[in-house]
């Protein structure tokens, strides 16, 4: 999640997300980045865009006492490299995985503003093996919806002609780590690949050629749904992602929500990596119509040389509001930040009436500051912010299931489109609303174990995402 809110010294916009599952970076983007506070460096050579950014962090990371007295720069030849291992201390303690990072002004602004993407718009996620790659969704307006290419096929080859395209399996035993992703090529307009997809009982080659594309945070085919479970009307909205175009679509869908009377909603985050804070404010106050203009929403903190910046949130109901009796919302380990925050933000006032469908969450309990270097289109992502809930709740870093009232499990119904009443964490969600019983998720063991189930699949992220591809955990 991000929010933003003016300062003195910088515009803050920070964000909780997360790539899905994985120990992946996270960003976010706003319309103007912040200006950076206590810059002597000038250029834009690697050894110039090292000391910046260390200077950024010694000002502003949440946590300064992690940070190494000494780190030789000019033993590391990227910038990503030397960021990682100053906040190589917070990674190990599980406070930082990859969330401070550097990225692109102008692919983050073109993201969040629009939606703006390049690629086949497909979601991929791989099974525990390596060996099975599906697809998990397709976005309307992308080159590989269009080719007919949609969820639950099976990516079963890739190739950049029908003559040498490999299998799955194959590209894995060559290289498991980055394999499947160099496979697909660089998320650019114009690579052309050759997808052997299985699907229907039947294998084709097809090639499909990355597009620019504007992403749909609410998905016209399945986003927004009445669904009658036994003769009772529940919401049902499958939010995406967190980014500007989403306001108008979540006041649109919450409108027909509070038209058709409807108490009972499953709000579908399986696969959202976060976004936008002040979306996910918005969200948070569409299902708040029970609540008072004096509730508090979230607390928001910095370290504490920082404490002037704290706010609080207060809840401010919308026109499109509705006040829910109960709520299911349906998370993954893909399930990360500004997810997170909407999830956290209902504990105080729902108890075991909001539950969480699915397998754990991510865990992202912090938000980045965006420091801005324009002349070199760096955009650092810093992490200096914690988020509560009105319960001073915040300290989720292995996930949100240990911290609800309520959960039920249920898997990623591959087979099944999102949104229908028979695919599997649809249908937990909507036997919790009817008050039937489930097994609640399981939180013991380590995080991943709590996050995914070992039989589940992982949504596919590469080592170094874009930044629609932080947003979007699995998008290709």
């Amino acid at each position: 999640m991000k929010f933003r809110k003016s300062g003195a010294a910088i515009t803050i916009a920070a964000m909780l997300s997360a790539c899905g599952g994985d120990d992946g970076g996270s960003g976010a983007g706003t319309s103007a980045g912040g200006t950076a506070t206590g810059t002597t460096v000038n250029g834009c050579s690697l050894a110039a865009r090292q000391e910046w950014a260390a200077q950024q962090l010694r000002e502003w990371y949440l946590f300064p006492e992690t940070l190494p007295a000494n780190l030789n720069s000019g033993a590391y030849t990227t910038i990503d490299d030397y960021i990682d291992a100053l906040t190589a201390t917070a990674r190990s303690q599980s406070k930082d995985r990859y969330f401070t990072h550097i990225t692109s002004i102008r692919e983050e602004n073109a993201y969040y503003e629009s939606g703006a993407s390049a690629g086949f718009g497909l979601r991929f996620t791989l099974d525990a093996s390596r060996t099975r790659l599906m697809i998990a969704e397709a976005f309307e307006g992308g080159p590989g919806l269009a080719a007919g290419i949609d969820r639950g096929a099976e990516l079963v080859g890739i190739g950049t002609t029908t003559g040498n395209v490999r299998s799955i399996q194959d590209i894995v035993t060559a290289n498991r780590q980055t394999g499947l992703e160099d496979a697909l090529g660089p998320d650019t307009a114009g690579t052309t690949r050759v997808l052997r997809i299985a699907a229907n009982g039947t294998t084709r080659d097809i090639s499909v050629t990355k597009a620019n594309f504007a992403l749909q945070p609410v998905s016209p085919r399945y986003g927004t749904q009445i669904i009658n479970d036994e003769g009772r009307r529940v919401g049902y909205l499958n939010l995406r992602t967190f980014i500007n175009t989403a306001d108008p679509q979540l006041r649109a869908a919450f409108a027909t929500f509070k038209q058709q009377g409807v108490t009972d909603v499953v709000i579908d985050l399986r696969y959202n990596g976060g976004g936008l804070i002040d979306t996910a404010e918005l969200f948070s106050d569409l299902l708040g119509g029970a609540r008072q203009s004096s509730e508090v929403q979230s607390y928001t903190s910095f370290r504490p040389d920082k404490a002037s910046r704290n706010t609080t949130r207060l809840f401010q109901p919308q026109p499109e509001s509705i006040a829910p009796t109960r709520i299911a919302f349906i998370g993954t380990g893909g399930t990360a930040s500004a997810s997170e925050l909407v999830i956290n933000a209902a504990i105080p006032y729902f108890r075991a009436n909001a539950a969480l469908i699915g397998t754990n969450t991510y865990g992202k309990p912090v938000g980045q500051i965006a420091l801005d270097r324009a002349e070199c289109d760096d955009r650092l992502r810093v992490v200096a912010l914690a988020t509560q809930n009105a319960d001073r709740q915040g300290e989720y870093y292995t996930g949100l299931a240990g911290f609800v009232k309520a959960s039920c499990q249920a898997g990623d119904d591959l087979s099944r489109p999102l949104g229908d009443p028979q695919e599997a964490s649809v249908r937990a969600a909507l036997d919790f609303l009817a008050g039937r019983t489930c097994t609640p998720i399981n939180t013991s063991g380590n995080a991943a174990a709590r996050s995914l189930p070992a039989s589940s699949y992982r949504l596919l992220t590469p080592t170094r995402p874009t930044a629609p591809q932080r947003e979007v955990p699995g998008l290709f």
